[in-house]
């Protein structure tokens, strides 16, 4: 119903000349029943059973990603996740977050800590849709929280990060690659 609401919105704005979305956004607020909450809201809870999964999407599929999914859903970046992209993510596994020092991860989920916690989830994006051959060309990249990490290729694998990529797995708005150590901004 939504997808029909949303096409119908979209096919009254194209033949009618539309200058913006406000027209179309307040008709969709308008004429949709809204049951999400303030947190809930955006693209990453939009269900769509037809297209590639996205990074979000994966993540959440995926059983040795769920300390990833928690800090994701703690630092509030579903829909940064879910967005167009593309987007390259490295996605450490739950053994990489349990080798960081006791009580890091949990310390990191805590409400009073979701800054210092988006800080390190942004420093595992960047734009674009890199696979590892490509990276092979890099001495590093930009990240998504401003800063840079180091792209090495060693015995002709790349490792991120001192991060060695374990796989790759093609989404609708990206990739991901799935890492063996959690990536740490550099305290600048």
């Amino acid at each position: 119903m939504k997808t029909l609401t949303f096409l119908l919105t979209v096919s009254i704005c194209f033949f009618s000349g539309c200058q913006s979305n406000t027209t179309a956004d307040s008709y969709i607020n308008s004429n949709i029943e809204d049951n999400t909450t303030d947190v809930n809201k955006g693209q990453a809870f939009i269900e769509d059973d037809g297209s590639t999964p996205n990074i979000l999407q994966i993540a959440i599929g995926s059983k040795d990603h769920t300390t990833l999914v928690a800090a994701v859903q703690a630092a509030e970046l579903e829909n940064s996740l879910a967005n167009a992209g593309p987007l390259t993510v490295f996605a450490p596994t739950n053994e990489a977050f349990a080798a960081l020092p006791d009580g890091i991860v949990e310390n990191l989920l805590k409400s009073e800590n979701k800054g210092t916690l988006a800080d390190i989830i942004k420093y595992h994006a960047t734009p674009g849709n890199l696979n590892a051959e490509f990276m092979k060309n890099f001495k590093k990249l930009g990240m998504a929280n401003d800063k840079s990490v180091a792209v090495e290729v060693v015995d002709g694998e790349v490792l991120v990060g001192g991060a060695k990529i374990l796989g790759s797995v093609p989404a609708g708005n990206g990739i991901v690659h799935v890492i063996d150590k959690v990536l740490l901004p550099p305290n600048e």
